[in-house]
């Protein structure tokens, strides 16, 4: 069953568009991870709640609880921006509850990942195209400005940047899944490990 883990202060679009966001967690029957994701409630109703795709697995309900206390407006904003992405990919049946704020999740589980999708025709073209010449940012650098700032970065970006990232700096090694396999977010934390292992060596 899933649960609201934090209700957030809310996010306004360019548009106008006010969304309560709430960080929500269920623990998954088949393996007993706990995964969260975020939804975002729109005030005054007329609008379906959003729904990210899976944000986060975790072994314990408190280190999910510990990684929702964590998230900064930055993150927020990118979060909601792969909420609505997910709806235009994904025409969602249930509207229900999007007029009010309920302490309840809307949904019992995450967005599908977009690795689990057929890619779309805009995105299709482009990801072949990025190439490890195209990483657009230095994750050693910023590292050394924070991890949290490296985070923030990183959530900006899209799956074929990340995986540029991991190529231009050799950072998926031979026990690593494939970062073709990967989503965003696994790509994200893909790249904090190695370059927090690697620093420390």
């Amino acid at each position: 069953m899933a649960i609201v883990i934090r209700s957030l202060p809310p996010l306004v679009t360019a548009e106008g568009t006010v969304y309560r966001p709430r960080i929500c967690g269920r623990r998954r029957p088949d393996d007993g991870l706990w995964e969260g994701w975020i939804e975002f409630e729109p005030a005054g109703g007329g609008l379906p709640v959003l729904r990210t795709p899976r944000e986060t697995t975790q072994p314990k309900l408190s280190d999910l609880q510990y990684w929702a206390g964590g998230l900064t407006a930055v993150y927020l904003e990118g979060a909601l921006e792969r909420a609505i992405e997910a709806a235009l990919d994904e025409l969602e049946a249930e509207t229900g509850g999007a007029d009010r704020l309920s302490e309840r999740p809307t949904y019992d589980a995450p967005a599908p990942s977009p690795a689990t999708r057929a890619p779309s025709a805009s995105r299709a073209p482009s990801e072949p195209m990025v190439g490890p010449e195209d990483a657009v940012l230095d994750p050693f650098r910023i590292y050394r400005e924070g991890e949290t700032l490296l985070r923030e970065r990183l959530a900006a970006l899209s799956a074929a940047q990340l995986r540029a990232i991991v190529r231009a700096n050799a950072l998926a090694g031979p026990d690593e899944l494939d970062p073709e396999a990967l989503d965003p977010r696994e790509l994200a934390e893909l790249i904090v490990r190695s370059v927090r292992a690697r620093l420390a060596a």
